[in-house]
Formats: structure tokens, C-alpha cells, sequence
């Protein structure tokens, strides 16, 4: 039996800049990392992407098949930040370029100031990934979240599908 392709999501922060001190992440910097990554997606480096913030973070989610550390996804989020703190330089925000502590991508993110997660797994229909962002919180910020998560038949269908036959 042929083996199914993995699947690979990246998520992949940094602090690139913000206004008005740690608080928010510009738009126009979201916009120049989205553009960095939908050029990607169109070389077919990446499957999907998503640009979001947590507070002051810049946030990329990244969906891809090259697996975990990958260097050209790694690059790719590495770019996206640059041209993200090239933005935030332009408008003065604050702390523009933060995260970025060396001029040179090494091959991985990892111990430059961004910060990364990333899971291999196989793909099922209708797969549902949950990316839990916070800023400046402590892990208990989490707890209700995941409470809901895994209790409310809202959120799981397993739940749902289990109270119909208790």
C-alpha cells in the first residue's frame, strides 16, 4: 500500500515591529509578509499560508509538504520578515526589525529571534488544526480554550457524535 503524503504546518513568529509600544502589528506589514508568502505559494514552495498577529508578533501559518525545519520554508518565513521590517521601518514603528538579529539566513530560524513550531502528520478529510497565539501571557491563558475544546459538541464532533448515544 503506497504511503499518503504528509503534511507539514508551520507556524512561525516573530516581533517585527508595532505601533503604539508592544501592542499591535501594523496592517501594511501584515500585507508585505502575505505577499512574500503568496509568491511562494505560487513557485509551490507552500500548499496555503495565513498571516495573522498575536499582539506585537507577526504570525505565519504555513501549510507545505518538505517537512520540519525545512530550509525553504524557513527561508521563505525569514524573507517574510524581512520585507515585513523593511515596512516597519519606513512607517517608524516601534521596535521595527526586533526579532531580526542577524543580516544572514543560516538555514533555519531557529536561535535568530523568530520563534517556530511545526508538526509532520498525515492529512485527513476535513482536518481540523487548532494554532493556540499569545503574547506576553502565561500557559493558563490557555486552559479555557482547550476545555472547550475537547468538551463542547460545538468545537468536536466526537463529543457530539458520543452524546447522541449515551
Amino acid at each position: 500500500m503506497a504511503e499518503k503524503a504528509k503534511t507539514t504546518i508551520s507556524v512561525i513568529k516573530a516581533d517585527i515591529g508595532s505601533l503604539a509600544g508592544h501592542h499591535v502589528v501594523h496592517p501594511d506589514t501584515m500585507a508585505a509578509a502575505a505577499k512574500v508568502l503568496a509568491e511562494a505559494k505560487s513557485k509551490g514552495i507552500i500548499v496555503d499560508y495565513y498571516v495573522t498577529h498575536a499582539g506585537d508578533d507577526l504570525e505565519l501559518i504555513m501549510t507545505h509538504r518538505k517537512g520540519v525545519d525545512a530550509p525553504e520554508i524557513h527561508e521563505t518565513a525569514w524573507n517574510a520578515f524581512r520585507e515585513a521590517a523593511k515596512v516597519a521601518k519606513e512607517l517608524g514603528l516601534y521596535a521595527a526589525g526586533q526579532d531580526l538579529l542577524t543580516d544572514a539566513f543560516s538555514g533555519n530560524v531557529r536561535g535568530l529571534g523568530p520563534s517556530a513550531a511545526e508538526m509532520e502528520f498525515v492529512e485527513r478529510p476535513a482536518e481540523p488544526v487548532i494554532v493556540f497565539m499569545a503574547d506576553k501571557t502565561e500557559p493558563g491563558a490557555f486552559n479555557l480554550p482547550l476545555f472547550r475544546v475537547f468538551s463542547r459538541s460545538i468545537y468536536n464532533s466526537w463529543t457530539c457524535n458520543r452524546s447522541k448515544t449515551s
